[in-house]
């Protein structure tokens, strides 16, 4: 039944019409993206072996035929994502599926439960496809784990997928899957989007919950959709939003909720309602432009001459570009990081309560040799401060990420912007080897994605255009804390502008 159903780019609205029509079952797409998997995946298959997929959810088939079933009898879709085939970044436990936090010492763990979001995934009638690949304890930029090794980009299948959620963007880009769940603490969402051709949306922390979640900072750490559109990410972020009591840090979502309309629970409108198509007309942009690459590097030139492009058709399509300066960046960027400080003592209260993890802390997985050794984030957690307050700088810290916050919301105040935007990241996808050669430590990659989440702001990476040598792009941008709704709106306005989307030829 997919014969006249084009696989290739769906949407959740694609899928949705195809089912109602009768067209379509669950069944048969489902069915599509296992063969897919198993022919442009597989690392030991004939074709590209991309190697996104950790785990396929064995009952996927049977869960498709209970959804067929429902709309055969009811006549109505079960909920927002009726028969949607969803991945999983591996980050996420997911009951009676393999979930490894892409270590070796959890190769054998099957969780006994849903994460908090997962539940809301199939109660809102997904169909959780597979579990995806990730660096160990999503400790990297890139790809590079124990458990997997490494994850091909589609795009060019010698450079890297990017990381942490490096076996989603691979995926979803693929079109392994109708859409995607990522995790981002520094980038790893928008990164790996961006280096992948995707829409990858990054909220303001504890809108959506971190519950049966593996931590890297705690405080930073936020789930979120990884798509091929910008209407996708907003059905996702409706059915994924919300206060959950197993996760204190949700109260945020309190006042997020109410940025999308009224105070009246009856009368909200959701994310997905506040897309507009004329959305650009009128908004004032901020240009960062001290996170632009340098032009006397080529690498960052030819990212640089991407991302120029699409401003020039963001600005055709109405909107206003401000340039802006935040003063002393680099040393708040630099000094708000909190890796080294906090982490060891999150992964380790995380894995103290985790019986199928062979570890009982970071050192002890460090020690052992457990670890892959190009992780140097993870060396350094490791053999850092046990407990945030044994780095003497932990509190100023703190209090600097306070001051870069209120600098930052002050130059947006100043020029009245909607938005700053700029490249996630200042070159496209590196190849294997520079990443296997270790070009750079964590703290030196120029990726710009850790500035929205040192300052617990919401950002989005969309898709800006591709570099000479066919290397994709992402544009970020990053709006006020809780302002989720009118940050997708503009997204959808730069996704309309740009129309940078497109299908992987993997050969």
């Amino acid at each position: 039944m997919t014969e006249h159903f084009a696989l290739d780019e769906t949407t959740i609205a694609d899928v949705h019409a195809a089912y109602r029509a009768g067209t379509l079952t669950a069944r048969a797409l489902v069915r599509a993206y296992l063969d897919r998997i198993a022919t442009v995946d597989a690392p030991d298959a004939d074709g590209p072996g991309l190697n996104s997929v950790l785990a396929v959810n064995t009952a996927a088939l049977d869960d498709a035929d209970a959804l067929d079933e429902r709309l055969r009898t009811t006549g109505e879709l079960s909920g927002p994502l009726h028969g949607i085939p969803v991945v999983l970044k591996d980050q996420i436990e997911t009951a009676g599926l393999t979930t490894t936090y892409g270590s070796r010492t959890a190769e054998h763990n099957v969780p006994d439960r849903d994460a908090t979001i997962v539940g809301k995934l199939r109660e809102a009638g997904a169909i959780i496809l597979a579990k995806t690949t990730m660096p160990d304890f999503a400790t990297s930029w890139h790809s590079t784990s124990t458990v997997s090794g490494l994850t091909r980009n589609p795009y060019a299948l010698d450079r890297d997928a990017g990381g942490s959620s490096s076996g989603t963007a691979a995926a979803v880009a693929a079109n392994l899957a109708t859409v995607g769940i990522g995790e981002d603490t520094g980038g790893s969402i928008r990164l790996p989007a961006s280096f992948c051709n995707l829409v990858g949306l990054r909220v303001t922390p504890g809108l959506i919950s971190r519950d049966g979640m593996s931590p890297l900072v705690e405080p930073q750490d936020t789930p979120g959709p990884m798509t091929r559109t910008v209407t996708d990410a907003a059905i996702l972020l409706d059915v994924l939003a919300g206060y959950d009591p197993a996760d204190p840090y949700t109260a945020t979502a309190a006042i997020a909720r109410n940025r999308t309309g009224s105070t009246d629970a009856r009368n909200r409108t959701g994310y997905t309602d506040a897309l507009d198509p004329d959305a650009l007309s009128g908004a004032r942009i901020g240009v960062l432009r001290q996170a632009f690459g340098s032009a006397d590097d080529p690498e960052a030139e030819a990212v640089n001459s991407v991302i120029g492009a699409a401003l020039d058709r963001i600005v055709a399509g109405g909107a206003e570009l401000v340039d802006v300066e935040v003063p002393d960046l680099d040393h708040y960027v630099a000094y708000t990081s909190v890796y080294f400080s906090r982490s060891r003592a999150d992964m380790d209260a995380f894995l103290a309560t985790r019986p199928g993890i062979k570890a009982t802390s970071v050192a002890q997985v460090y020690a052992d040799g457990l670890a892959h050794p190009n992780l140097d984030l993870f060396a350094g957690i490791a053999t850092g401060p046990a407990r945030p307050a044994d780095d003497p700088d932990y509190h100023q810290r703190l209090e600097a990420r306070e001051r870069f916050q209120r600098d930052i919301i002050g130059v947006m105040a100043a020029h009245r912007l909607d938005a700053l935007c700029f490249p996630d990241v200042r070159i496209a996808a590196p190849t294997h080897a520079d990443v296997l050669a270790s070009r750079w430590t964590c703290l030196e990659f120029p990726t710009n994605t850790v500035i929205a989440s040192q300052l617990w702001m919401p950002s989005i990476t969309v898709p800006a255009g591709f570099t000479e040598d066919g290397l994709p792009v992402g544009l970020e941008l990053m709006a006020l804390p809780y302002h989720e709704a009118d940050m997708l709106a503009l997204a959808y306005g730069v996704e309309r502008a740009t129309g940078s989307r497109r299908t992987p030829d993997m050969g």
